[in-house]
Parts: structure tokens; sequence; C-alpha cells
């Protein structure tokens, strides 16, 4: 078990997180949340040591040893089975099937591991340093995106593999299935403090959501109660008969706790640019095949579908086996080898990929980026495209080789919105994206009234998305009529083990109940909403009446300096009773108010 103690952190004058504290108990797995730039790989680097808090305190009992994923690529053996093998404890260095175990569920086959690590692309140059921590034997694995450049098959592998994993284990990713299936608990940067809560991410972000509603009508009707005690002490502090009473409303006011409004956050907001297609079909794609060397075997082979209006085809299947490729054959950068692409002569396409990234114009501003998707387009809606990405104001003059990966993830997705499509062809959107992100982008494709052809391994944009599959697996292409989950019932990865095919799913079941989280939210919110209107409308009563009762005390000091001028004595005897009885009957109906709103608090908070 290790503790943070009221750790905070910052970095050139901004701070991510103050006073952070929480525990990593023994066996938890814990996800960590945040959006981009909030700290997460910071807080991992205090944890590792490599970095030390400003202030706080982290405590590690002694020999505990805790593997952290790099993403630096460094080999000193002449093979990936050789490299690996370096993460087994010195007592098992002779233990070479663990590292092969690992490697085969990484996607490495038994003539690679004999091959140099240097012959590997970058993504299976990080798999190989998955493989050393996985078998290192640590108690506490901390894995900053371990997922990046795994495709479904793996990481389906790497989920069981986390999930049996007998110590503690600290996780950031993107990936909400990925995580959800992983993590018994949650740990979120939020507002620069370190929240940790049991369960998996829905309940953690409807967690958060419900208390910070709850905090907002609690300071609303605060700052009802301030403005009521204020106006009682400047109406009757300077009245000598009242004088008693202003006196105890202010030692009352500066009892009362102040509640300063809530930051907003800026999240982003995605919304293709839809045009209306008259036609039925977008796109027909006959036999299709193709290979970059004629020499060599074909990625693919007899490619078949058609794309009418508002239909979700999902690509998926293991690396390197041409899903990407067959993306850029549809988008018309390649041309395929065999068959017939046809599409609608009026069709329009908005093409995203990775790659694109590096043909951005560095010597352009993010403005100028996002318009020269269509330059005759509205420079206007060009700058509302930039806010809704988070490019506000200067942002949207930055320059675009200043900008983040993820950063220009969303410069591309801003050119996609900004020229009128109706099919979008979706490479692997998701990479490089916050959670908070890939949601609004789930939103945007599920908005979307054109079509979609989408290239994902991320397996809960696969549930959500997709109503019909291309499957690279086993060797092939499969064309699958129907969902993710159906694909799976029926038929499952050919190139997944067979002992890990049985894999229940539960987590993935947890991440796709956001629905059922979101219109119960909805169903206590009319719960709540019962509840408490019965009290509502008795503190507008009680504000009705106190505001009665104070215009009457006016008219009748009003009347009594008349009635005194004219020495009515019997106006002044009556007069001076109802003074002495209106405050008190003011000061009852401030406590029954006081008593009522103490009532509406304490029933929001059954509600969170």
């Amino acid at each position: 078990m290790i503790e943070l103690r009221n750790i905070s952190k910052s970095f050139g004058g901004q701070e991510l997180f103050d006073e952070g504290a929480f525990t990593v108990g023994a066996g938890e797995k814990i996800g960590l949340v945040g959006r981009n730039g909030y700290g997460k790989t910071t807080l991992f680097r205090i944890i590792s040591g490599e970095l030390e808090p400003d202030s706080g305190v982290l405590v590690i009992p002694r020999h505990y040893r805790i593997g952290c994923l790099k993403q630096t690529l460094e080999f000193s053996r002449d093979t990936v089975l050789g490299e690996t093998c370096l993460g087994l404890p010195e007592s098992e260095q002779d233990d070479s099937w663990k590292a092969e175990k690992v490697l085969h569920g990484l996607g490495f086959s038994r003539q690679d591991m004999q091959r140099p690590p240097q012959e590997f692309s970058g993504g299976f140059q990080v798999r190989i340093n998955l493989a050393k921590i996985l078998i290192s034997q640590a108690n506490m694995l901390l894995l900053d995106e371990p997922n990046n450049y795994l495709d479904v098959v793996a990481i389906r592998w790497l989920v069981r593999f986390l999930r049996e994993w007998r110590g503690e284990l600290m996780l950031i990713t993107h990936e909400r299935s990925f995580m959800d299936q992983v993590v018994t608990h949650v740990v979120g940067i939020h507002r620069k403090k370190l929240r940790k809560m049991a369960g998996r991410t829905g309940q953690f972000y409807q967690q958060i959501a419900a208390e910070e509603e709850v905090y907002e009508n609690t300071r609303q009707k605060d700052a009802r109660k301030r403005r009521h005690t204020e106006e009682f002490i400047s109406k009757f502090r300077a009245k000598a008969r009242q004088a008693g009473l202003a006196q105890s409303r202010l030692k009352t006011l500066a009892k009362m706790e102040k509640h300063e409004k809530l930051e907003a956050i800026k999240t982003v907001h995605i919304a293709f640019n839809p045009s209306r297609f008259g036609a039925g079909t977008m796109l027909n794609v006959t036999n299709i095949s193709f290979g970059f060397d004629p020499a060599k075997p074909k990625l693919f082979e007899d490619i078949s579908f058609r794309i009418g209006r508002r239909e979700r085809l999902c690509v998926a299947g293991k690396n390197g086996k041409g899903k990407s490729t067959l993306l850029r054959v549809l988008a018309g950068e390649l041309s395929s080898s065999t068959g017939t692409i046809k599409p609608h002569p009026s069709l329009m396409t908005g093409y995203y990929a990775q790659p694109h990234t590096a043909k951005l114009g560095s010597g352009r501003s993010v403005l100028e980026e996002i318009m020269t998707a269509d330059p005759e387009g509205s420079p206007q809606r060009a700058r509302t495209i930039c806010g809704s990405l988070l490019f506000t104001q200067d942002l949207a003059l930055k320059p675009v080789s200043a900008l983040s990966g993820g950063e220009k993830s969303r410069v591309l997705l801003g050119k996609i919105m900004m020229r009128p499509c109706h099919l979008l062809l979706l490479d692997e959107p998701t990479n490089h994206l916050d959670m908070e992100s890939s949601e609004a982008l789930c939103q945007a494709i599920d908005e979307f009234p054109g079509s979609v052809i989408m290239v994902t391994h991320d397996e809960l944009m696969l549930e959500r998305v997709a109503e019909r599959m291309l499957v690279f697996d086993g060797g092939g292409v499969r064309y699958f009529e129907g969902g993710y989950r159906d694909f799976l019932d029926r038929f499952g990865w050919q190139d997944e083990p067979d002992n890990l095919k049985a894999a229940d799913g539960t987590g993935l079941k947890d991440a796709l109940s956001d629905k059922q989280l979101r219109r119960l939210r909805a169903q206590q919110r009319q719960e709540r909403q019962a509840a408490l209107e019965p009290l509502e409308k008795k503190i507008t009563q009680l504000e009705s009446s106190i505001s009665d009762l104070e215009t009457e005390l006016q008219r009748v000091n009003e009347e009594l300096v008349l009635a005194s001028h004219n020495s009515d004595a019997a106006a002044i005897a009556e007069l001076g009773r109802m003074i002495k009885e209106l405050p008190r009957r003011i000061e009852e109906k401030y406590g029954l108010l006081e008593d009522v709103f103490k009532r509406h608090e304490e029933m929001e908070k059954k509600f969170i």
C-alpha cells in the first residue's frame, strides 16, 4: 500500500493539484482520470520518484517495487525475446517461457520473438517495453496509455492479464472501455483536487456531477439567505427599537459560510457539417484488393459492400492487416489493385487520418489551417469551430507547429467540421483525445445524419457506433451484418487465444451502462423536484410574508411619526404596540425560513 499526503505540484505558474491525498490499498486497481493537461502523467512521475512534489509526502513501504511503462525505446539485446527477458527478476532469468507467453498475448509470433527489436515499428517496440514491465513481478504497475498501438485483440488479452494481476495497479488511458474493464477504483484530478471513489468512470462522473449540482443549488440558496439577512440589517440597525434584532442578525451573517461560484469547465463540442443527400446509395465497393508489392501477398482481397444513407460501418482487427490502407483506398489516396469503387457523383467526404497531422501547414495558425478546408467559408464559422474545440481567442492564432499531438488532432477534426459532407471516413479518431473529447466525438457521430466508416480498436466505440462490421481477423476479412456485441456473441475473434474467448466483458458492460445511468439521473431529478417543490413553495410564501411585514413595519413607523407630530396619544399607543409586535413576527418568519432552507438542503443531500 502507498499513501499520498497533501501532495501539491505546479509547473510554470500553473497549479496542477493542491494538497491531494489518497491511498492505494492492497490489490486495488485504480484508473486515473482527468482532462489533458491536468497532471495525470506528472502524478505518475511523482509516485515513481522521477519528480518531487512542491509539498506533501509520498509514503511507500520498504522494498516495495514500482514498475513504470517507459516510452523511451532503447534496446540492448539482439532479439525481442532476449530484450523482454531483461524484465524478469534476477531469480527468474531462465524462465523465458514467461516472456514468450506475454509477447504472444501482445501480438508477437514465435518468429517475431527471434528478430531484432529495431526491425519493428515504434508501436511494436513500445509493446516490448510493456511486456518487460508485465513480467517484472513489481508490487505496483504504473501504466500510462499501455493500450496505445495495440489492436483490439491485444487489448482484450491485456484486459484479462491486468484483471488477474494480483498486485496494485494505476492506469492512465483515454479509452473508457479499456479502463472500466480493469479498474476497481477511480482517482480523478478535478478542480485541482484528487478524488478517489470505488467503481468505474461512469459512476465517478455521475457522482461529481450530482455533487456539483447540489453545491450550486446550495450556493444559490445561501446567497438568498445572505441577501435577506443583509436587507434586514440594513433596514433595522439604525432604529433604536430594532437595533438588538439587527445585531443578532449581524452575528448570524458573520457565521454564514460563503460559497464561491464554481468556475465553468470548458468542454470540447464537436458537430459535423451535414449536407442533404438525396440518392439512396453513397458508395459501392466491389471486390477490391490491395497490395503494395505485386511480388508479395495482398493486404486484403475481394472486399465488397454498399453504403447508403445514415449507415455506420466499423472496421476492426489486428494491426498491420490493412485497415488504415482500406480507408486510404476509399478516400482516393491509393488506388485498389483490383475491383471497383463507385462513389455517387455528388458525394462529399470528410477524411480523418492521424498521419495527416504531419501535413498541417506548420506556418499557419489554427484559424488559418481550419479555413483552408473551405476557403470560401465564413470566417466567423471558422472562429466558432475554433472556440468549440477549445482554441479560444488568442489560442486560435497559435501556430500549428507549436501544438501537441492532441491539439493537432482537434485541428484535423475542425477542418472536417468546416466543410459540408455526406460521408465520414474516420481512422482511429479517438487517438490523442481525452475521455471527455472522445465522448463528444461519439455524440457527434451519433447525431450526424450522414454515413460513417470508422476504423477503431476502442470496444466502447465499436459497441456504440457499429451497425455493420468489416473484421480483419484470422488472415482474412469478414463482412458482418450486425453490431459488435452480436459479433462477439456469434463468432468472437479467431486471432484471440481460445482460453480468452470466454472473457465475460463485465467492465465493458458497465462502461455501456451510461445510458442507464443517465436515465436513472433523470429519474432522480424528477424525484428530487417532487420532493423539493413543497419546500420551495414554502420558501416563496415565507419570503413574501417577510416582505409584506417589512412593508407594514415601514408604514407603521411613518404613521407613528405623524401621530407624534399630532400628539395623538391613542394612535401612538396602538402604533407603539405594533412596532413591538411586527419585528417579533418578522424574526419568527426568518427563523421559519432558515428551518425550511435547512430542510431543503438536507433533502437535496439525499439525492447525491
